[in-house]
């Protein structure tokens, strides 16, 4: 059974002591991984392609996978306050009847939080007002880099460029840091054929982040439980979710899944902003589809009528696992390094877990560190996320399989989904609540749950360092004061 470790601080360092990050993309992932610099007095700056700092998207729900980590970085409270707790989802048919229901008490039991949903927009600025805004620097659009044995470099359209010691790739499934790095390995002959490979798409996604809405017409926004209702179609190649949240807002979603002709059609295209008439044309594609509540006449059309159109978008979902993760000073985290299917909602949660591993290592390395010291921390860093990341796509890839896809395996999914035994069920909780990781430089926080956490590498491997280093100048200190 994990045992909480003691909360020995680190010896005495300065800023100039340790490497300084160069973070592209202010996304969730970015921010984040600011946050956690910050707190480890490890210099940073993002850098955003963007002239304002943004997101966009549907609902987001989070447990014990990462309370402990918003814990530490001072979010939880407000989290928690802009949040709603989620028990259950429920799984509709088209005609609004209700298939079956995953309870998710039991999760919250084992890991010691309970489920809660949030908007993506609310958890974004939650963690952008942790980040010094003297921090980002917008518009830069990263266009080239270049590393060797004692620098990175990244170049922007705009003619400047900026220097430091680590680079870290945070700018999603379009990764210019990517993109960059595999030209580099690939030209001395690295590059696996699988990442040298396109994305590949399934699925067309329209989110949307409702305005305040009327309760009367939608009475489940009274609830102080998130109701979390999931349409899945066997007419039509659409499956469709809506969350209530806090203040009245509703988040929703429209997955349209692709054959494979039409899937090769869209990878051929502009995927990542098709701009303001395509959105249109999707919204009215799916303005009929019924939704579950208020009395019984709901349609998508509702949601879409109430909610501003900034605050719609439609991605194509890709999905990919990539195999290079780093290469010299150069690193990649989240959606940069895998995109995961969101149906098992485990997409950010992953990002999370990337960040808080890659900071946990960056923490103890010198600023002086060469790449032949950098580069097996990036590898630990990897070997340990890598196994998650792969079991989350097949979970997630698997449950997007429970809606729209006629052929056998879609039947057992759904099969599997539905009648999944209760002992199968508490296996598949505690493997999940059981994976709580947490910065290896910050105070502990302690377990609660009925399943133990079990701390991971980066955390284990980086605490003995700071350990040994504190007890090594406590060592020192008591000499020198003998001497005196």
């Amino acid at each position: 059974m994990a045992t909480s470790p003691k909360n020995i601080p680190p010896p005495p360092s300065t800023i100039d002591d340790k490497p300084r990050v160069l973070i592209v993309g202010a996304g969730l992932a970015g921010l984040t991984l600011a946050i956690l610099l910050q707190k480890a007095e490890v210099p940073y700056d993002i850098f955003e392609r963007g002239l304002d700092t943004r997101t966009v998207g549907t609902a987001m729900m989070f447990g014990s996978n990462v309370s402990p980590l918003f814990t530490q970085l001072g979010i939880y409270d407000e989290f928690v306050d802009k949040s709603k707790p989620c028990e259950t989802i429920n799984i509709y048919d088209d005609a609004r009847e209700l298939q079956f229901t995953r309870d998710f008490k039991l999760a919250a039991e084992m890991g010691g939080y309970t489920n809660r949903v949030i908007p993506r927009t609310t958890l974004y600025n939650i963690i952008l007002n942790k980040v010094p805004q003297d921090r980002i620097h917008k518009g830069k659009k990263m266009v080239s880099l270049y590393q060797d044995d004692e620098r990175a470099i990244i170049y922007f359209a705009d003619g400047t460029h900026h220097e430091g010691d680590i680079l870290v790739g945070a700018d999603g499934a379009y990764s210019a840091v990517r993109h960059c790095l595999y030209d580099t390995v690939d030209r001395i002959g690295r590059l696996s054929q699988s990442d040298a490979e396109d994305l590949p798409y399934s699925c067309i996604c329209l989110v949307g982040h409702s305005g305040p809405l009327e309760t009367e017409k939608f009475p489940a926004l009274k609830d102080e439980v998130c109701q979390y209702n999931d349409t899945h179609s066997t007419d039509i190649p659409y499956s469709w979710m809506t969350f209530t949240t806090k203040d009245d807002v509703i988040c929703w979603g429209v997955i349209k899944y692709l054959d494979v002709q039409n899937s090769a059609a869209y990878s051929r295209e502009q995927r990542s902003d098709w701009g303001e008439g395509a959105t249109d044309t999707m919204c009215n594609e799916v303005r009929d589809f019924p939704i579950p509540g208020g009395n019984g006449s709901l349609r998508l059309g509702d949601l879409i009528d109430g909610t501003p159109r900034a605050q719609i978008t439609k991605v194509m979902l890709e999905e990919k696992v990539f195999d290079t993760w780093y290469h010299g000073r150069t690193v990649l985290v989240g959606d940069a390094c895998h995109k995961i299917h969101p149906a098992g909602n485990r997409g950010a949660v992953q990002a999370f877990h990337d960040v808080v591993a890659l900071a946990n290592w960056i923490n103890v390395l010198p600023r002086s560190a060469k790449v032949s010291d950098i580069e097996p921390a990036f590898r630990a860093y990897k070997e340990e996320r890598f196994p998650f990341v792969q079991e989350a796509a097949v979970h997630s890839k698997n449950l997007s399989q429970v809606s729209f896809t006629p052929d056998m395996k879609t039947v057992m999914s759904q099969f599997v989904t539905k009648h999944m035994p209760s002992w199968l069920w508490r296996a598949v909780n505690a493997k999940t609540a059981g994976y709580r990781p947490q910065a290896s430089f910050l105070r502990f926080v302690k377990d609660n749950g009925t399943v133990s956490s079990t701390h991971s590498r980066s955390y284990m491997e980086t605490r003995r360092i700071l350990e040994a280093r504190s007890s090594s100048s406590a060592h020192a200190a008591a000499a020198a004061a003998v001497v005196v």
